[in-house]
């Protein structure tokens, strides 16, 4: 599939089977992710791909408590690719949202289906999130900038809603 393509027909999927992702496929996902631009190619991210089920429903619980919910904010994806940027750079936040876009539109490419899930900001800021930076040996400041949610849709794809009027605006 091309670029825009693939762009154009990408959607969030908020429902997964529980089946595992290849690695290589993870590996070639988060790659890409990398390979976003970033403010001056200080490349200001991090990227945490969570496999572990235990730690991916420990992450999942601290989501959930967040938002007031005691459903499973990641929709049962195995997967949950987390994206960290270090708040020392001005461009950390869209460092990291671009970091986002890329990842997603990787897993479509490799027909792997995915989500935005918010809330990593208040996640590692808690003292439970700072005590897993501790632990996987992230040190800096970082701030959460989104889970990415990989898995198999385990739904049908949504339909691709339309445009805003005045989307766009030409100077000429």
């Amino acid at each position: 599939m091309d670029a825009i393509t693939n762009m154009l027909t990408r959607r969030s999927i908020r429902k997964y089977k529980s089946d595992m992702i290849p690695k290589d496929i993870i590996g070639k996902i988060i790659e890409a992710g990398t390979y976003a631009p970033t403010g001056m190619n200080r490349q200001s991210h991090v990227i945490i791909a969570v496999t572990n089920k235990e730690l991916r429903d420990r992450l999942s619980m601290l989501n959930a408590k967040i938002m007031g919910v005691d459903t499973d904010p990641f929709y049962n994806a195995p997967i949950v690719l987390i994206v960290l940027a270090n708040k020392d750079y001005p461009t950390y936040l869209y460092d990291g949202s671009l970091v986002m876009g890329n990842l997603m539109n990787a897993a479509h490419a490799y027909g792997i289906s995915s989500c935005w899930i918010h809330r990593a900001k208040e996640e590692f800021a808690s003292e439970e999130g700072k005590e897993l930076l501790r632990i996987l040996g992230i040190n800096g400041d970082y701030e959460g900038i989104g889970h990415c949610i990989l898995g198999y849709a385990d739904c049908e794809e949504p339909t691709v809603s339309p445009r805003k009027e005045n989307y766009v605006y030409w100077a000429e």
